[in-house]
């Protein structure tokens, strides 16, 4: 399976958590960065964003008609306004999944992804085996996410870019209807937004 398997994470350096770490020193140890700043950046990330903030938006939507058409003309106006954009997410794409059409977002060039929205990638994300099979066989490789589509859904692929990131708005699930946005967030998986899963309901 692409997300479980530790020989699809190519791109990935043995022990990067050590690597990261060793290089880091470095750079400070060189008067290259400073700590407080790196320090801020990985708080900003592990509090401030990833996921949930996607959540939010897809939560909204499910919540509020006139939200889900604004967001799906133009999304940009509405995330500004909740401040969910910055570098890596100055222009997001929101396609809508339907009965007919499943969405996929991969990154073929390299791992664009719109951070503020979804957080740091996963490293199935930017492995060489999802980038290049899931625009091949995304059925294929939907199956190995354990995500089994009816054959009268069409599956269609985005190609993230640095000048453009996508979210997917999901299909809402049945069982979470009449449940309030802020309940409705717990339902949002981060797969689900990127398209090789879909909305669960909370453990």
């Amino acid at each position: 399976m692409l997300h479980d398997d530790p020989h699809a994470h190519t791109l990935l350096p043995p022990e990067p958590e050590l690597r990261v770490k060793a290089l880091e020193t470095l750079l400070v140890a060189k008067g290259l960065v400073d700590p407080a700043t790196l320090d801020a950046i990985v708080e900003q990330m592990q509090n401030h964003v990833g996921p949930r903030a996607g959540a939010r938006v897809v939560a909204r939507a499910w919540t509020d008609p006139a939200f889900r058409a604004r967001i799906l003309a133009d999304p940009m106006p509405d995330l500004i306004e909740m401040e969910l954009t910055g570098a890596q997410g100055e222009h997001v794409v929101v396609v809508e999944n339907t009965p007919e059409v499943h969405n996929v977002v991969v990154c073929t060039l390299c791992s664009c992804y719109p951070w503020p929205l979804l957080g740091v990638p996963p490293a199935w994300y930017k492995s060489d085996a999802y980038r290049a099979r899931v625009v091949r066989e995304p059925r294929a490789v939907l199956a190995e996410f354990g995500l089994g589509l009816p054959d009268t859904q069409a599956v269609r692929v985005w190609d993230s870019t640095a000048e453009m990131r996508y979210l997917i708005l999901p299909m809402q699930p049945e069982a979470s209807r009449g449940l309030d946005a802020g309940a409705l967030e717990a339902w949002v998986t981060r797969n689900a937004m990127i398209g090789t899963g879909l909305p669960e309901a909370p453990a």
